[in-house]
């Protein structure tokens, strides 16, 4: 009956708070750990479940204290929070972790890889790159449309700010030629970083099997489908293709009471960057389809004709989303219902 069943471990930079409990849901011990006692620490424990917050260097602690013999579970914060008592102090928060964990019903994050956490620098790190890129464009284009040179949103109107800087007659002071050049090495720097991080993506995902599969589905691309195989938890932990895409928050949103449905906006509570990802190729293909005409009968070409492209798009994203769960959970590669029947 003394013996630890779970401890709930506050994880921190420096000072770490441990919670241990007891079968019956008793305290047996509270502990202040600095980083360098955390592993010996659990060294000493008997094998038991250890549960932290899924927040920073989470995967990085699940690993190592996983392989000292524990069971790991990563839980959301926000699933944290109601078990909070009263005043927050990291005490209370890892006592709290303890309790959650405890509850039958919990929901957890699958810890992650090296590999995984790797690949997701990798998408991460490019598309810090792109806002970067485009927060340098739109920062020459407001500076030059003070001295008269006006060029519309986007990356293919850069050629008329280059134009700009590089006439002589364009009438801008040297300084701000000069400036303006210095913003275009800077861009141009990020564009050969950027390309070179897209062949190293396209260049993994020819070689994963899972992630050619996906590539099948349209919509989907080399970044969309190696960001699903970085960020996205394991297959088996859906049970199916809707609760993927409920994590990713391309479900609507739920008020009902009373035995009424009432079902609202889509509720954008999951992985936002798979999310936007899967939307944006979804657009893609639903501009394809406004241009070349989508095929006839389908459900896309039913969608299109009575609901605006942006909803359609949103409705297509849902779709691949469980497509893509089926691919990684089932196997197989993507077949166009039409063609199959």
């Amino acid at each position: 009956m003394n013996k630890v069943i779970i401890i709930g471990l506050d994880l921190a930079k420096n000072v770490f708070q441990a919670h241990g409990a007891r079968a019956d849901g008793s305290v047996a011990f509270r502990k202040k750990l600095s980083r360098s006692q955390v592993l010996p620490f659990f060294a000493k424990q008997p094998a038991c479940l250890v549960a932290m917050e899924a927040c920073a260097s989470a995967h990085h602690w699940a690993r190592s204290i996983r392989d000292l013999g524990h069971e790991v579970r990563l839980i959301p914060p926000i699933y944290v929070k109601p078990f909070v008592k009263r005043q927050k102090n990291d005490s209370a928060d890892a006592e709290a972790i303890a309790e959650a964990a405890s509850r039958p019903t919990m929901r957890f994050v699958a810890v992650k890889s090296i590999e995984q956490q790797a690949g997701g620098m990798t998408f991460r790190t490019r598309d810090l790159f792109v806002r970067q890129k485009t927060q340098t464009i739109n920062a020459l284009r407001g500076h030059l449309a003070e001295y008269g040179v006006i060029a519309p949103k986007g990356v293919a109107n850069l050629s008329r700010l280059v134009q700009a800087i590089s006439d002589p007659d364009s009438g801008l002071p040297d300084q701000v030629i000069e400036l303006g050049r210095m913003l275009l090495s800077q861009i141009e720097e990020l564009q050969q970083k950027i390309n070179g991080l897209e062949r190293e993506i396209r260049v993994r995902t020819r070689e994963d099997d899972v992630a050619s599969r996906l590539m099948t589905i349209p919509g989907i691309g080399p970044i969309c489908a190696s960001a699903m195989m970085a960020l996205a938890p394991p297959a088996e932990s859906f049970a199916r293709g809707r609760d993927f895409s409920a994590w990713l928050g391309l479900v609507p949103k739920q008020h009902s009471s009373g035995g009424k449905e009432r079902l609202g906006r889509t509720s954008k509570m999951g992985q936002r960057d798979l999310r936007r990802l899967l939307i944006t190729g979804a657009m893609a293909v639903v501009r394809w389809a406004a241009r070349r005409g989508a095929s006839e009968g389908s459900w896309l070409a039913r969608m299109m004709a009575r609901k605006p492209k942006m909803l359609v798009a949103v409705a297509l994203a849902n779709k691949m989303a469980r497509i893509a769960w089926a691919l990684m959970a089932h196997g197989g590669v993507y077949r166009d219902p039409l063609a199959a029947a």
